[in-house]
This record gives C-alpha cells, sequence and structure tokens, in this order.
C-alpha cells in the first residue's frame, strides 16, 4: 500500500491538473450513478457497484501485478452500470428529458399568452371555481396547465377544442356521462386547448396505494414536461396539485388560486424565497 501510495504522490507531482480531473470526473460519475439509484430505490447496488469500482482500480495497478484481474473488475463495473440503464429505462429516460429541457421556474414568468393580465385572473377564478363545485359533488377531474408547449402525440391523444375557458364548460367535459370525462384537459392561458388527453403514468413507488390512475397520471407528466396538474378525486374530493414529480394534497380556494397566478406570472414565487418574475 506504501508503494501504491507513493505512485498516487509522484502523479500529482509530475502531472497534478491531469491526475485531479481524472479523480473529479471519476467522482462526478459514480455520484451521479448513486444518486440515481437511491432515488430509485436501489441503495443495495450502490455497496457492490463501490466495492467493484474500490477492486477495480486496487487490481488494476501495476504494483499488485494483476492485469487480467483488473480488466475483469473493469469489465465488471462497465456491465453493472449497462444493467443498471436496463433495469431502469423509464427513470433514466425522465432524466435525459429533464436534462435536455429547460424547467427553470423564471421560464414560466416569460410566457407570452394572447390574452391580458385581467382575462388571465377571470380564467384562474374559472379554474378555482369548477375545482371546488367538482370537490363538492366527488367529480373526478385532472387539469393540466401548461405554460409552453405541450407535445403534438400528447395532445392528439385527445380531442382538440381551443375554446375559451368557463368554469361551466370545465365541469360539463369532466361529468360523468361525458364522452371526454375519463381523459386531462390541456389548458393554456385562458383556452381549453384539448380534453380527453392520455398521459403517461408515473412509476414512483412511494407513493399512497388509496392514489388511483387519475393521480399518477398527474404525477407523470410533470416527470417530463414543464406543466402543473390539478387533481380532483372521485373517491374523496380531495383537491391535490402535482408539479415537477412531487404532489401536494388538501388544496382550498386560495391556496389553488395563489399557486395558479404563480403559475401564469401574476405573483411572486414564495418558496425557497426566489422572487418570481412578472409576465412579460
Amino acid at each position: 500500500m506504501q508503494e501504491i501510495w507513493n505512485r498516487i504522490v509522484d502523479a500529482f507531482t509530475t502531472r497534478p491538473i491531469q491526475l485531479a480531473a481524472d479523480f473529479i470526473l471519476t467522482a462526478l460519475l459514480l455520484y451521479a450513478i448513486f444518486a440515481f439509484l437511491k432515488k430509485n430505490n436501489a441503495s443495495r447496488l450502490i455497496w457492490y457497484i463501490a466495492v467493484i469500482a474500490v477492486a477495480a482500480v486496487v487490481l488494476s495497478s501495476d504494483t499488485l501485478g494483476l492485469p487480467v484481474m483488473g480488466k475483469i473488475m473493469g469489465s465488471a463495473l462497465v456491465i453493472i452500470c449497462l444493467s443498471v440503464a436496463i433495469m431502469f429505462p423509464q427513470e433514466l429516460r425522465r432524466g435525459l428529458w429533464k436534462i435536455s429541457s429547460h424547467r427553470d421556474m423564471k421560464a414560466t414568468f416569460t410566457t407570452h399568452y394572447d390574452c391580458s393580465d385581467e382575462e388571465l385572473h377571470a380564467a384562474i377564478d374559472c379554474i378555482v371555481r369548477a375545482a371546488q363545485n367538482m370537490a363538492k359533488k366527488n367529480v373526478g377531474a385532472l387539469i393540466v396547465i401548461a405554460p409552453s408547449t405541450v407535445p403534438s402525440h400528447i395532445i392528439e391523444s385527445g380531442t382538440a377544442l381551443d375554446s375559451k375557458l368557463s368554469s361551466q364548460l370545465l365541469e360539463c367535459l369532466f361529468n360523468t356521462k361525458a364522452p371526454l370525462h375519463d381523459g386531462a384537459v390541456f389548458i393554456r392561458g385562458n383556452r381549453i386547448m384539448a380534453a380527453g388527453c392520455f398521459l403517461p403514468l408515473t412509476q414512483s413507488t412511494s407513493l399512497d396505494k388509496e392514489l388511483g390512475t387519475r393521480h399518477r397520471a398527474g404525477i407523470g407528466i410533470t416527470e417530463n414536461l414543464d406543466v402543473l396538474t390539478i387533481i380532483v378525486s372521485e373517491e374523496t374530493g380531495v383537491i391535490s396539485v402535482a408539479r415537477d414529480g412531487e404532489l401536494q394534497r388538501y388544496f382550498d380556494a386560495a391556496m389553488l388560486t395563489d399557486t395558479l397566478e404563480q403559475v401564469y406570472g401574476l405573483r411572486a414565487v414564495d418558496d425557497v424565497g426566489k422572487k418570481g418574475k412578472k409576465r412579460k
């Protein structure tokens, strides 16, 4: 071990920048893998990968003189990393989507709407009123607020409407006898873009068992897109809001109004001390 340490010190002396960069990049790679595994409830794999990584480094050193074992352990580490990608394809896809997508909160407040602030306030009142009425009647609903564009294949899974928003229309769309009540309604600004749309379900295993398909769909779309969903439970009448893959429950009219005003850029963001920008 003393000789290995001497070699490391010698390497830092002769080419410190390259070796430091090598250590930093390796540490960042391992941290990303470990964080991904821990987030997806696969923390036991972390220990196996850590042990194999250390063994690969030690056995491949010239001091021990075991080049075959070093290569075998190094290949095993690569195989395990590939296996993780195969085991968690949906989670990996969502992670890559988040990296490639701009999901900054500030982007919400630079969204251009084809209506005035007064019309946006009126639209918020319609959404809140409809959600409250449906909650009182235990009518299930799934409303997606989309500040930015939405992939066409999601919109095309339902029926395009492009109608002016009203609380009466929203309640009619989610009427149990209406043909579009099972899907999601997409709203942008003060317009209803589409209804009866099918959304991807979240694969999270940490959700309460009492949450059904409507809640899983409401969470799933926010894992992939920068949207906010409002879910009204058909069983309990509880109003929930999902964003960035996280669900918050038991919203009243004031809380829902405040959240929608923040999404539309009509009010400053309250959380984590950040101030939002007014809509341009």
